[in-house]
């Protein structure tokens, strides 16, 4: 899963367009600037119950083409000190996707690029913003077989010798201590996902919160308690495909197992917020009073264009329910907006 979206030559994400409507898949902050603008004043608030420090990162893991970290930017001009304090950095590995970056936002926003997180000095907060970034992190997965042994699931070559398939590793192996025992259990062909890269994030970031204070906010689409079946999927323009068909061609996630990453965090040193739906967390926000101003200066047809991206951020049939907001804060923090 890693090769297939970072490879250095053929990742996903290092030779194709993956977002917008030319890609293969669309995030809230291309459905509406609203959503960018709500989270760019969620992060202001967050710097002024931290005193109003006169210097703080304002970091977006997996910054797609910029376009979040743009709105933020635009909404934390509302607030003059918290713009001068802010030094934005984008998270990104891939070269194709900095330059998407670099284009949408301008030259004179002063914003700095890093492949990693410790990569960010720590002579300031941060406040951290993450949109869809958890769901491509590596999964392991583990099946049961008939034989009532755990294995892990593996990919190999099909008879052919030229196409992927899925397959069992032949040795039953320990399962990953953190899956809850109740689990294991479950009838033979049963799938679990684990994934330790998520738990890693959890931790390096609290262990970063704790030290060095601040926020982090993470969008997501995932569950609230582990369970038993399979998310890994894929998407090729628009269309979910077969994760093993198109190798490097198609975007490749797996929903995000909250309960698990908030552990993590909180073992880390951390206090966790959340995780609330996306529908909640951005009508608490006010996207709501939001929608309507803009549709005040707006034609009739860029109303119902507003409406619809409401609509689709936050009704539960469309990305509202599915979607989940997690905060991490450091120890004996206030609760963060949109979490009273």
């Amino acid at each position: 899963m890693a090769d297939c979206l970072l490879h250095p030559e053929h990742g996903y994400y290092r030779s194709q367009e993956a977002i917008g409507i030319g890609g293969d898949f669309i995030t809230s902050p291309e459905i509406s600037q609203m959503f960018g603008e709500l989270l760019g004043l969620w992060a202001a608030d967050c710097w002024q119950k931290m005193g109003g420090p006169s210097r703080v990162y304002l970091v977006e893991l997996g910054p797609g083409r910029g376009t979040l970290m743009r709105d933020a930017l635009r909404a934390a001009r509302a607030l003059p000190p918290f713009r001068a304090a802010l030094t934005p950095v984008l998270i990104e590995a891939s070269q194709r996707m900095r330059d998407a970056q670099r284009k949408t936002l301008g030259d004179d926003v002063g914003a700095i690029w890093h492949e990693d997180i410790a990569a960010i000095p720590k002579d300031a907060p941060l406040i951290l913003l993450a949109n869809e970034f958890l769901d491509a992190l590596p999964v392991r997965q583990f099946q049961r077989g008939d034989d009532g042994a755990w294995h892990e699931r593996c990919v190999g070559l099909a008879e052919d010798g030229v196409h992927l398939q899925f397959q069992l590793a032949p040795r039953p192996l320990p399962l990953d201590p953190v899956l809850p025992p109740a689990l294991r259990d479950a009838p033979p062909g049963s799938i679990i996902e684990s994934s330790p890269a998520v738990r890693a994030t959890a931790a390096d970031i609290a262990v970063r919160l704790r030290l060095q204070g601040g926020a982090a906010l993470f969008v997501d689409y995932g569950y609230t308690q582990p369970g038993i079946g399979e998310t890994l999927q894929a998407v090729y323009r628009h269309a979910y495909t077969d994760p093993l068909a198109e190798p490097g061609l198609a975007d490749l996630t797996a929903h995000v197992d909250f309960a698990s990453f908030a552990k993590a965090a909180a073992e880390a040193g951390a206090i966790t917020f959340g995780p609330v739906t996306q529908g909640e967390f951005l009508k608490a926000l006010g996207i709501e009073m939001r929608a309507a101003r803009l549709k005040q200066s707006g034609s009739k047809t860029q109303g119902l264009e507003i409406d619809a991206a409401l609509h689709r951020l936050t009704a539960p049939e469309e990305m509202g329910t599915l979607f989940k907001v997690m905060a991490l804060m450091p120890p004996e923090s206030p609760a963060p907006a949109g979490f009273a």
